[in-house]
């Protein structure tokens, strides 16, 4: 009886659904994993191209130093995104914490952990206020941010007056804040660091899973009992916080205050975060694909320039990078949604 139930049950299947099955399976799997494969690509090719220089310890140890910006600045504006809002000031706010860590202790004498501290304070002072801004008066992320970017930007030009400012006398302790600690750059450490805390937020606490419910629906958000105005006024304060602690980073790689330094990170940051929801959890950011992202974006523009790109190649390649990352992770949202319906 139960060989002939199972035959019968075998004849009413479609012949091709194991394999429709398997293969599903196997392209979420791809999907998942697309961007740590790309990775490998990427420095495979590159690696076979220019073996000498490359993957050379100082073109990583470069690459690790000057990328530890856009990936803290990805992670910035992935946690606003995890709400389904954008947090377009973080350029702007970056080259003003820049701007900040080398003025006060170049013109002030400010202690540099003090004036860390003061900009870190002030980063989410900032993340504060846009947050009230969006989640309170409801206004459009979109504009709220943008605005108060310009409204930095021209904080910024206003402290450093239009021009450069040298740091000549910093301390060295500080300088020293770039170097590499077992040949790992401390920005790099940095951002592990902030990285697995990230990581432990959003996969492990309660209020972090709370930015995801937000984001996919405010009203089950609130009929489950989630306060969206504080998770949407949380999300921003992480968000200021983050970009304040990279633009320390930034004044430590640069030891110069340059105004109009913060907004080119603007574009690759936004990248990352979105090309990074296309793999690992496609459909939502995620912090694991926005660090693949990041990496990925960093080393294939590296290669390019290796190779003899010119300069301006920079500007095509954020711009498309991002039309598609925008594009990707639409698509894979959407898919995300049809697999939870079926």
């Amino acid at each position: 009886m139960m060989a002939a139930t199972t035959q019968s049950d075998t004849a009413l299947a479609p012949p091709d659904a194991s394999k429709r099955e398997r293969g599903g399976l196997g392209g979420q799997l791809v999907q998942r994993l697309g961007l740590l494969l790309a990775f490998v690509v990427v420095l495979a090719v590159f690696t076979a191209l220019r073996p000498d220089s490359f993957l050379s310890t100082g073109n990583v140890q470069n690459l690790l130093t000057t990328q530890t910006v856009t990936l803290l600045l990805a992670f910035a504006v992935m946690v606003p995104l995890a709400t389904g809002e954008f947090d377009m000031s973080v350029g702007y706010h970056v080259g003003l914490a820049q701007v900040l860590i080398i003025g006060l202790q170049q013109n002030d004498h400010v202690n540099w952990i003090v004036a860390a501290a003061l900009i870190i304070v002030l980063g989410a002072v900032i993340g504060l206020f846009n947050g009230i801004l969006v989640a309170k008066f409801g206004i459009s992320s979109f504009i709220a941010t943008l605005g108060s970017g310009m409204l930095l930007f021209g904080v910024t030009n206003w402290f450093t007056g239009g021009q450069q400012i040298v740091g000549s006398n910093l301390p060295e302790v500080f300088t020293n804040i770039s170097s590499p600690v077992f040949g790992v750059p401390i920005p790099a450490l940095v951002a592990v660091v902030l990285a697995i805390v990230l990581y432990v937020y959003f996969e492990r606490t309660v209020a972090g899973r709370s930015l995801f419910f937000v984001g996919s629906s405010r009203r089950a958000a609130e009929l489950t009992g989630i306060n969206v105005r504080r998770t949407v006024i949380l999300a921003f304060v992480v968000s200021g916080v983050l970009t304040a602690v990279a633009g320390v980073l930034l004044g430590a790689i640069l030891l110069t205050g340059t105004a109009s330094v913060g907004p080119e990170y603007q574009l690759p940051a936004f990248a990352g975060a979105m090309l990074g929801a296309t793999s690992i959890k496609p459909g939502r950011v995620n912090v694991i694909g926005t660090l693949l992202a990041t990496l990925t974006l960093a080393f294939l523009f590296s290669g390019v320039q290796q190779i003899g790109a010119p300069f301006y190649v920079q500007y095509f390649f954020n711009g498309g990078i991002l039309i598609c990352a925008v594009g990707l992770s639409i698509f894979a949202a959407k898919r995300h949604r049809e697999r939870a319906r079926s």
